[in-house]
């Protein structure tokens, strides 16, 4: 795989950064603190057009495209992890809508979601469901023309904050994956309900919450696609989150590799600065080339994603290795700044919490290799 930013991913790149550094980066500390949603700054990345970049300009995205997209995503990551999954889990949600949805559901949802009016969330994983959707019990009953649902998701990221939300849950009797089917449920439906909102270690800026289905009604026109596909759609969803997670993951790598270069210009120990030292040269020289590969898997996955081509495999892998990587980058960055990085007055020590999280969501490094495993096999 070879290929040049264009000039014009590349202005896109510049936008985001800009922004980042002004609108996010000055309060990325104080919201992590207090655990603050900046739901006026996603307000103001939706209006960039930040939150539907891969929605074609007629239905009002800005039609950016996915390598765009993982160069832009990776900045806002640079100054503000919690943002970053905010952005990520935004542009996952239209992906259902422009693929599986119909006219009439596009002119409803998806624009409002590309134009950033609207917010949108996914929601697939249960207390019993985590890496086997198979094992859902969420269910939606047909009753004339309604679907009649009732369940609890879990980790939903900023489900409180939800216009309308991506659901997973069981219409057939099928076992496993076959009887899934997704919808569109809009905030303020009776039954649909916020419970828990969960205390992270880290993303603590990112609202995750417990979502609550209890007898909830929705018209049967919110049935996205066919009965039965809702695992197909959740699949092809997570093929374009996994590209966000690792832009978001190289974001904070590269995030953690500055701060790190940074500290050791500045600090002297036995009468030199540390970054003479051949320990901390090779730490950093390793994080560099990891991350440098990080960022060349994930845009290749976005390229393949841009063309049309399929990209599971690829995707995968990206977001496998740039996950990693982030948290390599950040052990390695707090063990350069000593016991300083072990204290909040540093970023690093932000960067270190935001970092774990890559791992575990849209699909745990574990099952990111089986996905790989079963795709190189295939093949």
């Amino acid at each position: 795989m070879a290929f040049e930013i264009s000039s014009e991913q590349e202005m896109i790149r510049l936008m985001a950064r800009d922004f980042a550094k002004k609108e996010l980066e000055p309060h990325a500390s104080e919201w992590d603190r207090q655990g603050i949603f900046p739901i006026e700054a996603i307000k103001k990345m939706g209006e960039l057009g930040l939150l539907g970049m891969m929605v074609p300009t007629e239905l009002g995205g800005s039609g950016a495209g996915a390598v765009a997209y993982s160069l832009a995503l990776q900045e806002i990551a640079y100054a503000c992890a919690s943002s970053a999954v905010t952005m990520s889990v935004a542009n996952l949600s239209t992906d259902p809508l422009l693929k599986f949805g119909n006219r009439q559901q596009k002119e409803k949802w998806l624009t409002g979601l590309a134009e950033g009016a609207l917010l949108g969330a996914f929601a697939l994983t249960e207390p019993g469901a985590g890496s086997d959707p198979g094992s859902m019990t969420t269910t939606a009953v047909l009753k004339k023309d309604k679907y009649i649902i009732n369940g609890t998701k879990v980790f939903i990221t900023h489900g409180q904050y939800a216009d309308v939300v991506n659901l997973i849950a069981r219409t057939g009797q099928e076992k496993g994956t076959k009887g899934l089917s997704a919808f569109i449920v809009e905030k303020g439906t009776p039954g649909f309900k916020i419970g828990t909102k969960e205390e992270k270690m880290g993303l603590r800026a990112s609202n995750t919450v417990e979502l609550v289905f209890e007898d909830c009604e929705i018209p049967a026109k919110n049935l996205l696609g066919n009965p039965g596909e809702g695992f197909k759609v959740a699949m092809r969803a997570l093929d374009s989150g996994r590209i966000g997670i690792a832009s978001q993951a190289t974001g904070i790598a590269r995030a953690c590799l500055d701060e790190a270069i940074s500290y050791t210009k500045q600090r002297r120990q036995f009468g030199k600065s540390i970054s003479s030292f051949e320990a901390i040269q090779f730490m950093i020289a390793d994080a560099a080339t990891q991350i440098e590969a990080a960022t060349w898997l994930t845009l290749a996955a976005a390229d393949r994603k841009d063309r049309g081509l399929k990209f599971t495999r690829e995707a995968s892998m990206a977001k496998l290795f740039a996950s990693e990587t982030a948290n390599s980058s950040a052990y390695m960055a707090l063990q350069v700044h000593g016991g300083y990085g072990y204290i909040k007055d540093y970023k690093v020590e932000r960067l270190y919490r935001d970092a774990r999280a890559t791992t575990i969501y849209e699909g745990t490094s574990e099952i990111q290799r089986i996905v790989i495993a079963r795709e190189v096999i295939k093949e």
